[in-house]
């Protein structure tokens, strides 16, 4: 498969959109905005894909992506985010139970870890992975329906991606690990050392 997931997923992050993402969270620097964007977005992937690593996981996220998650969400970004479209079902929009499922009692975690990235407060970061959660889905399901990607193929692309930006991008290669481990406290030393230097790849790639 030679399509880049995190490609096509930057493609939906215009400056509109980090603005409106901006103003939605109460107001924040556009760079903060982009930066904890870009980390949620390389949590999020990684958590698909170690998720959709076993057999059950990857039928149980097909599944979710053909009842919930056709695309649909990204023909008007803005007014579904705003909530002044709405979709079809509600678990299109349901970010608080896109990262229950992805995340577990781990969120937390994961919003300070990218907060410490990022330099944004973690609040704002858990408001902004709620919003950008079923982003991420719609994505990954609309690149399903276009290209047919059955159960393997999904699996496939998600560890692809995985394995591209942790060769690639240091964010991953982090995320990665704290995903795999039990603990996250060594994770955290290293995040708040390197901070937003980081985060380079995600809107700066053309």
């Amino acid at each position: 498969m030679a399509m880049d997931l995190m490609d096509l997923l930057q493609g939906q992050f215009s400056d509109n959109v980090v603005n409106f993402l901006s103003e939605q969270i109460g107001g924040e620097d556009h760079e903060k905005t982009e930066a904890a964007t870009e980390g949620i977005v390389s949590t999020l992937i990684g958590a698909l894909a170690k998720n959709a690593s076993t057999p059950e996981g990857a039928n149980a996220l097909n599944n979710a992506l053909e009842r919930d998650h056709d695309g649909g969400i990204l023909d008007d970004l803005m007014g579904m985010l705003s909530g002044n479209q709405q979709p079809t079902t509600q678990k299109t929009l349901d970010g608080a139970g896109i990262l229950w499922h992805l995340l577990g009692d781990r969120q937390s975690s994961a919003a300070n870890m990218i907060g410490q990235m990022s330099g944004m407060d973690s609040g704002k970061v858990s408001s902004l992975m709620t919003m950008l959660a079923p982003v991420v889905m719609g994505v990954l399901g609309k690149t399903k329906k276009q290209q047919g990607l059955d159960v393997a193929d999904l699996a496939g692309l998600l560890t692809q991606t995985k394995v591209q930006q942790a060769n690639q991008n240091p964010t991953m290669a982090l995320i990665t690990r704290f995903l795999d481990q039990d603990g996250d406290g060594s994770i955290m030393d290293e995040v708040a050392s390197m901070g937003m230097k980081m985060l380079t790849g995600f809107f700066r790639r053309k």
